[in-house]
């Protein structure tokens, strides 16, 4: 038979390897939305809906999701811990890309570009510049907006837990997200592009009410997903094992 210290080793390397997959994919795609988030694409056109996105919103469900379960799991240090992780490399993949722009081009890389598929004159390097350069814009926006954004996020799920106790998982993670992606999807966009860019007000709140409501309808299906990561996790970890991981994220709140 297993030795309780054995037992013990075991749960706290899964404990571990939980915690380590779950961050991996928060931070990916935080990452991703962030350097996609530049393109602004029509509804309208893809989905016959009015209004505009931002190409970033399209992967942030797969965030808001890993929060929530992180913050099950892990709590809110555990939420807080790896959103500070995620800002810092996120300002660290844009340094680099920042600078990339300020290095010289190839006179052949400019040459075999110089046209694009229909022959019409192509500056492959003004594309580059002007995409990755806005983005600096988004980026600052975006972190203010993603820090805001999880401790908001953070915060009230621990509050809809300490209410809910073990109950009504869809209530606390749904609940958080809706709250914090109302003040998230306002925020980045009135950042980066109203005092970084060059929208209207007006542009900013049409496209941030469009992301926002994108983000409550992404919040309210992908809730089956949502428990299906909870049952996987729970076999995962073993029911004991699960419920002391969950009793011991709600007391950790401290970062």
């Amino acid at each position: 038979m297993e030795t309780t210290t054995t037992l013990t080793s075991r749960f706290a390397h899964k404990k571990q390897q939980l915690y380590l997959v779950l961050s991996a994919i928060f931070i990916v795609n935080a990452l991703l939305a962030e350097i996609i988030g530049v393109k602004i694409f029509s509804v309208d056109k893809l989905l016959g809906l009015p209004g505009n996105l931002t190409a970033g919103v399209l992967i942030w469900p797969v965030v808001f999701i890993t929060t929530d379960i992180l913050n099950e799991y892990f709590g809110r240090a555990g939420v807080v811990r790896v959103s500070l992780l995620t800002a810092a490399l996120i300002a660290y993949a844009f340094v680099v890309i920042l600078a990339t722009t300020k290095l010289p081009p190839a006179a052949f890389w400019l040459d075999v570009n110089k046209t694009d598929a229909q022959g019409r004159p192509f500056d492959i390097e003004f594309a580059y510049e002007s995409i990755f350069r806005q983005g600096l814009g988004i980026i600052i926006g975006s972190l203010v907006a993603f820090l805001i954004g999880q401790v908001l996020d953070a915060t009230v799920f621990q509050a809809l837990r300490r209410v809910t106790g073990s109950r009504l998982i869809w209530l606390r993670a749904t609940g958080s997200t809706l709250i914090s992606q109302l003040v998230d999807s306002f925020v980045v966009l009135f950042v980066a592009f109203y005092l970084f860019g060059n929208w209207s007000f007006e542009q900013v709140l049409s496209v941030a009410n469009t992301n926002y409501w994108y983000k409550f309808a992404a919040a309210i299906l992908l809730t089956p997903v949502l428990y299906l990561a909870h049952a996987l996790i729970d076999r995962y970890l073993g029911k004991e094992e699960t419920v002391e991981l969950q009793q011991e994220a709600a007391a950790n709140v401290s970062v």
